[in-house]
This record gives C-alpha cells, sequence and structure tokens, in this order.
C-alpha cells in the first residue's frame, strides 16, 4: 500500500507552489480572525525556512509522510510547534493539491512562451540571413515550386506562433483560484478566497467548489497544446534529418548536434533532430494517458487523480528539451545555397511559371495554358532536358505567342521573385514578414 499510494517521489517538484499557496492561505486565515498576528508570524517564519531547506537541498523527504503537503506540514510543526496545525484549517488537500497543480502549469506555460520565443528569434534570424536563397519547394515530395529559404523557416515561425497562443489561452483558462474549495464542498469558516486568489496572481476564485477539486481540463488542454507543438519541432526535425543527408546536402550542423558512428568514421549524423522527432510520441502518450486517467471519473476527487503529474512533468520536460535544442541546431546551421539552387533548378519546377506567362501576357484561360505546358514538359521529358534547353522554335510550336521573352520565366530566381502576393516567397516579401515577424513575436 505505500508503495502504490506514496506520491512524494514525483509531487516534490510541486514545493513553491505547495509552499506560496499556504503562504496565502495563512494570511488570509489571520485577516478573517482563524490565526492570531503571531500565529501567522511564525507560520509565515517557517514555511521560508522549509522553503529555502528545499532550494538548499537539505530538506529530508519522507516516505512516511506520503505527499508534498504533508512532508512541508510536517517539518513546519518540527520547527514552530503548534501554530502548523491551524494551517490547514479551512482547506484539504483536495484544494490544495488542486492548487498546487494549476500554479505550476501556469508556471510551465509562462516557461515554455519564453522557450518557444527563443526557437521563433533563431528562426528568423536565419530567414533574415537567407532570404534569398532559392531552394525547391515540395508537394508530395516531390520539386513544385521554387521558393526561398527564409520563406521556408519563416513558416515555422507561423506555426510556432500559434503554439505560443495555445499555451497563453491554455494560462488564461486555467487561471482561477480553487483554494477555498475545502474537499469538495466549501467551508463553513468565514474565509476570503479573493484575498487568497489576489495573492497568488489569479484572475477570480473557481465558481464551484466541486469542479475546483474535481478538474483536470487545464492539464489536458496543456498537453494538448505541448503534443501539437511537438509535431511542429517534429515536422521541422525531420526536414533537418533530410537537408542534412547525401541526397540533399542543404545545410550542416556542427560536431555540437551530430554524432559519429562506432564503427563507421566518414559518419556524421543528425541524432538531435532525430531525438527531437521522436520525442512527440512521449508528448502524445502524456495527452492520451491524462484523458483516458479522466474519462471514468465521477465527481469530485479520486486518488486516480495522483496519477496526473507525473505524465505532465514529463512533458513539460521533453517539450522544454526539445525546443532547447532546436532551438540550438537553428542557430548552429550552415546553410548550403549551391546545393539547395541545384535542386530547385531541376524536375521542370518553373512549369507553373510558363502556364502563368500564357495567362498574364497571351490572355489564355488557365486550363488551356496549363494543357499547353504540360506538354512541352512531356516533351522535354521525352528529350531529357529541362524546359529551358527546349528551342525557341518547340515553343513556338507549342503557341506561336510563346517567343523568347518567355524563357526568362524559365528562371528559379525570376520565379520565387514574382511570388510577391501578401506571405508570398519572393524575397522583398519576405524580408517585409521577417520584420513584421520581429514585431509580432519579438
Amino acid at each position: 500500500m505505500s508503495r502504490i499510494n506514496v506520491s512524494i517521489s514525483f509531487d516534490r517538484k510541486l514545493y513553491h507552489q505547495d509552499i506560496a499557496g499556504s503562504k496565502a492561505h495563512a494570511d488570509m486565515l489571520h485577516r478573517v480572525g482563524l490565526l492570531t498576528a503571531e500565529e501567522c508570524a511564525a507560520i509565515q517564519q517557517g514555511l521560508d525556512q522549509v522553503h529555502q531547506e528545499i532550494e538548499e537541498g537539505r530538506f529530508v523527504f519522507k516516505d512516511e509522510h506520503e505527499d508534498i503537503h504533508m512532508n512541508v506540514e510536517a517539518r513546519l510543526r518540527e520547527l514552530i510547534g503548534a501554530p502548523a496545525g491551524r494551517l490547514h484549517t479551512a482547506r484539504s488537500r483536495n484544494d490544495q493539491i488542486a492548487l498546487d497543480f494549476r500554479l505550476w502549469v501556469r508556471d510551465a506555460c509562462d516557461q515554455l512562451d519564453g522557450d518557444i520565443r527563443a526557437l521563433q528569434a533563431a528562426l528568423i534570424d536565419q530567414a533574415d540571413t537567407h532570404a534569398d536563397a532559392i531552394l525547391p519547394g515540395l508537394t508530395h515530395l516531390q520539386p513544385a515550386q521554387p521558393v526561398t529559404f527564409g520563406h521556408h523557416l519563416l513558416a515555422y515561425v507561423e506555426m510556432l506562433g500559434r503554439d505560443r497562443s495555445r499555451f497563453a489561452d491554455c494560462r488564461r483558462r486555467l487561471n482561477e483560484s480553487p483554494l477555498g474549495a475545502a474537499a469538495l464542498a466549501g467551508t463553513p469558516y468565514a474565509i476570503d478566497r479573493q484575498m487568497t486568489a489576489r495573492a497568488l496572481g489569479f484572475d477570480r476564485p473557481m465558481a464551484n467548489s466541486m469542479d475546483a477539486v474535481a478538474s483536470r481540463d487545464y492539464a489536458q488542454e496543456f498537453l494538448a497544446a505541448a503534443t501539437i507543438c511537438g509535431t511542429h519541432l517534429s515536422r521541422f526535425a525531420e526536414e533537418i534529418v533530410l537537408w542534412m543527408s547525401n541526397q540533399y546536402r542543404f545545410i550542416r550542423l556542427s560536431d555540437a548536434f551530430t554524432t559519429g558512428s562506432s564503427i563507421m568514421p566518414q559518419k556524421k549524423n543528425p541524432d538531435a533532430a532525430e531525438l527531437v522527432r521522436a520525442k512527440v510520441g512521449r508528448l502524445a502518450g502524456a495527452f492520451t494517458s491524462l484523458t483516458i486517467l479522466l474519462k471514468g471519473l465521477a465527481l469530485t476527487y479520486s486518488k486516480d487523480m495522483q496519477d496526473d503529474k507525473e505524465p505532465t512533468f514529463e512533458a513539460m520536460e521533453t517539450l522544454s528539451l526539445s525546443l532547447a535544442a532546436m532551438t540550438g541546431m537553428v542557430r548552429d546551421l550552415s546553410v548550403n545555397r549551391e546545393a539547395m539552387h541545384r535542386a530547385a533548378d531541376s524536375g521542370f519546377i518553373t512549369a507553373t511559371d510558363l502556364a502563368d506567362y500564357l495567362v498574364l501576357h497571351l490572355g489564355l484561360p488557365f486550363r488551356d495554358a496549363h494543357h499547353i505546358t504540360g506538354a512541352l514538359v512531356k516533351l522535354a521529358e521525352d528529350r531529357g532536358c529541362g524546359l529551358a534547353d527546349l528551342s525557341d522554335a518547340d515553343l513556338a510550336a507549342a503557341h506561336p505567342g510563346l517567343t523568347g521573352d518567355a524563357r526568362s520565366w524559365l528562371t528559379v530566381e525570376g520565379s520565387a521573385a514574382r511570388r510577391t502576393s501578401e506571405g508570398g516567397t519572393a524575397p522583398d516579401q519576405v524580408r517585409r514578414q521577417i520584420a513584421a515577424a520581429r514585431e509580432r513575436f519579438l
């Protein structure tokens, strides 16, 4: 029973939040006359000492006290005696743990916002440096249209911006105080829940005492946001792995973010990216674990809810580490513009531009232009050459309006530069997007 019941091995992480909640509760009890000034002062001083002991690694956590609440309270009683027993007036471990966990998730949202912001800053800086570097934009992993590397990186900046907004939304919704709900029904003591809510930085007390102790949807929302963010990191990690491969050679990472092989001396493996790619499995697993834990629980508190913390703690550590690793890789990578350009200047990647020329300069319906260009692609494919290698006679045979001027539309630089619509890949657009991203996110 002790082994399955004790939680101090993991909920000790909540010591800062637990002590902060107790200090606010003690102040409130004093304000409403349930603690004397002397008792309140002794409790505050004792809690400060407990906090210092934990911070300095001198605190002895004991399984016999089961959880963080009882470990802190037991040590407080050793330090100040009888007044420690008055601290639990008008509260329960049910609203105490609900408070601690909300405070912890709120702090995690704040930390992750900074972690994601750092990655955005790294991406924006690289995008600024390579706003005009051309590489193939892909659909179905096939060359589609030329894009700029800066534009490609800014796509992840936008994804990460939405991740930040999801964590911000989660923080806003969870920012209500459960303290004072007691076990589930409230308390007969004349407490001031508004006071403790303000002291702990909450917007308001929770409106329903049963909801206050039973709800963990804020942790679900946190884990859902973490899973989506981890998915974005995994997609980018996959691209790093591809870009570093011998088939691409678009980028290089230094030894700081790669490893060698135990038997193959030529290998330089993108292990950091591969590990980031893997971590989303842990995040999705944490979300699934908590969701299944909650799905069959009647109101209000059940001991099952003790298992909400470990997956949430692990998910936070996993995502924060993944963000740090990805930020380091983005800062570290060097770009092989020549390899990118060679890859972009292949696979009939400017075929759409030729169709656009027929529409814009000759007034053809796009479907007709698409058909004419497709015939030219087939001709070039049969001859084993590129569109730009076809003769003027070949172009004119497909449509008499395809004169030499049309050939200028077949360069990858020209293709990217013409994509000037808002949000497009043209270098001038990318530089405007970079300036806007710095303003919005940094």
